[in-house]
């Protein structure tokens, strides 16, 4: 199966998850649940709960939970755009070519959008049929890489109180090694967690989870810079109009895309040990690298 036939087939496989695991639009109140799934499924890439599931394909042939806990990471990252694009954060009116939540619902509705996902991706592997062992590990992975000590929270932290400073590279890298990089390596590692993966195997995931989720980083900087509004989905060029610290900002646009193949090239080496089992993993690199939104 080509690439593009495995992500649509696995985007069904979670979109199918998803709606099972988020209450219906006529599930009372109404209101909540029509703002949590509108955001949900406004047609993202499902590429954390993705490389979730195959993380744990690369351990074993089966893995109990890995779908429901897929589906947890794709629900906070959910959350984490519902408030990342208020007027009080990033003030955005498009996502994923849609209207933002806050536009169609209002600001508080968006905001107890964003926190019932949050919450629930954690009901969700609560109730997880698992061992308590593999549910805890899951649970602690997802609020770590959510949280403020080098979680996203941290991170986004760092990103606001970063506006308008010069361009300082440790800053950007403490930046985005937490705000986008710490939930793309807990994709893995929940994903290593869920198949039961050995101390090795869930070392060389979460690197390789490290070097993706800074080339993902890499890219979609550059993209604010050179894509259109359009091609993105979302306002192209606020990055540089908020004076953020971005990788262009600091090192440059060629310098910028050599350093995200760099991290491409060391995700590639991490997955040796996995040979074919990695497949997967390995195009899913090259996918982040030279996507275009």
């Amino acid at each position: 199966m080509i690439l593009r036939e495995y992500l649509a087939q696995q985007q069904r496989l979670v979109d199918a998850a998803l709606h099972r695991l988020v209450p219906p639009e006529t599930t009372p109140p109404e209101t909540i649940h029509r703002a949590m799934r509108y955001s949900l499924f406004a047609g993202g890439k499902r590429i954390r709960p993705i490389l979730c599931i195959e993380a744990a394909r690369t351990i074993a042939d089966e893995s109990a939970g890995v779908l429901p806990a897929a589906c947890s990471l794709e629900m906070i990252h959910t959350y984490s755009l519902i408030h990342d694009d208020l007027p009080a954060l990033d003030n955005d009116d498009y996502r994923r070519g849609k209207l933002t939540n806050h536009k169609v619902f209002g600001d508080a509705m968006a905001i107890l959008a964003g926190d019932a996902l949050l919450t629930l991706a954690f009901q969700v592997l609560a109730q997880l049929d698992a061992p308590d062992c593999c549910r805890t590990r899951l649970i602690a992975e997802l609020a770590v890489a959510s949280g403020t000590v080098g979680g996203m929270i941290g991170g986004q932290v760092a990103d606001l109180e970063g506006e308008g400073k010069p361009p300082d590279a440790q800053l950007l890298e403490t930046i985005h090694r937490a705000k986008t990089g710490a939930l793309l390596r807990a994709s893995l590692r929940m994903g290593a967690n869920a198949a039961g993966a050995a101390e090795s195997q869930y070392e060389a995931l979460s690197c390789y989870g490290e070097h993706v989720g800074l080339a993902f980083q890499i890219v979609d900087d550059i993209l604010d810079v050179e894509e259109s509004s359009e091609a993105l989905g979302k306002t192209a060029g606020k990055d540089a109009a908020q004076h953020k610290i971005t990788f262009p900002a600091v090192y440059g646009l060629e310098t910028s895309r050599r350093m995200a193949q760099q991290e491409c090239e060391r995700a590639h080496a991490v997955l040796e040990p996995f040979g074919e089992r990695a497949l997967r993993l390995h195009e899913l690199a090259d996918l982040i690298v030279r996507r275009k939104s």
